[in-house]
């Protein structure tokens, strides 16, 4: 059965590279494939890109499973960019703007982008478009004024970003978000945001710059970076704390540098049960030594009658 199994598989996955190919790789909709984006980075924190299949090795609850897909190739791209335009924000917008407008010209043709910005509200200035001048028309209409509602804007993106999906089709989906401050006005909580997004397989990228802050609400500043740490850390990206605007140019190019960088890996999991449980993923390279690997650190199984 196992034999059959495999055999199946292997033909998926040349219908899989003959569409990738001709632009797009999708995969069955029936088969439960667990998704990885991976980005590998020596001791000096440069991009690896040139790992084959057999280098890495996929651990689930300690049991080594199969990879099933494998690719290099850049996969398309959704990505919303995320401006926090509260009014602490008003000072600094010319430089997020511009920052924002340099990520977005790194796409693709066939990626896509959403620009969203919030204060006390979430807003979507221009909805999922590979529209260059559109999404720059957007960014520039960016105004500040009012509170924070980081996790509120942060569960719009994440929901906006669901309904980006195609049944079968591989894409990354990200996040790049932009904020100063504490959430200071959302109507969701950190753990809402937290849980939605490790079941979204959506990466989040955080900035936030440093500065001499007093604490909000009774909230200090390591609160807020300590959320966006875990978001990236439970989702696979990463969270960056510069210091100050003049570094964002550097953050947001890294951002577009590691889109174009990270591997595909997907398996189809031993573990058969569908209990719900949280599973914990583990990806090594023990053929190359010193290599960093960060990837999402597991899923939720899926829950069965």
């Amino acid at each position: 059965m196992a034999k059959r199994f495999g055999i199946v598989l292997a033909l998926l996955l040349g219908v899989t590279e003959s569409r990738a190919e001709r632009g797009g790789l999708t995969f069955q909709s029936g088969v439960e494939l667990i998704n990885l984006n991976v980005c590998v980075m020596d001791g000096r924190n440069r991009f690896i890109t040139d790992l084959a299949e057999g280098d890495f090795t996929v651990i689930e609850d300690g049991v080594r499973q199969q990879v099933s897909l494998f690719t290099r190739r850049r996969l398309d791209v959704s990505l919303v960019v995320m401006i926090d335009t509260s009014a602490s924000m008003e000072a600094k917008l010319s430089v997020v703007r511009a920052a924002a407008l340099r990520l977005v010209q790194a796409l693709g043709p066939a990626d896509t982008a959403e620009i969203l910005q919030f204060n006390e509200r979430a807003s979507v200035l221009q909805p999922f478009t590979s529209d260059q001048a559109a999404l720059a028309e957007a960014i520039a209409a960016t105004r500040a004024a009012g509170a924070t509602s980081l996790y509120t804007a942060l569960y719009v993106a994440l929901k906006d970003l669901a309904k980006q999906r195609k049944a079968g089709e591989l894409r990354r989906y990200a996040i790049a978000v932009l904020s100063d401050g504490q959430d200071t006005a959302s109507r969701v909580t950190d753990e809402q945001v937290l849980e939605l997004a490790r079941k979204s397989e959506v990466v989040i990228y955080s900035i936030r710059p440093r500065s001499n802050e007093l604490p909000v609400d009774g909230k200090a500043p390591g609160e807020a970076d300590y959320f966006l740490s875990v978001l990236g850390r439970d989702t696979g990206g990463q969270a960056f704390f510069p210091n100050g605007l003049g570094e964002l140019n550097g953050v947001y190019d890294r951002i577009a540098e590691e889109l174009r960088s990270e591997y595909s890996l997907g398996y189809v999991s031993s573990n058969g049960n569908k209990d719900g449980r949280w599973r914990r993923i583990g990806i090594l390279t023990p053929g190359r030594a010193g290599l960093q690997v960060r990837h999402r650190p597991g899923y939720f199984a899926p829950r069965g009658q």
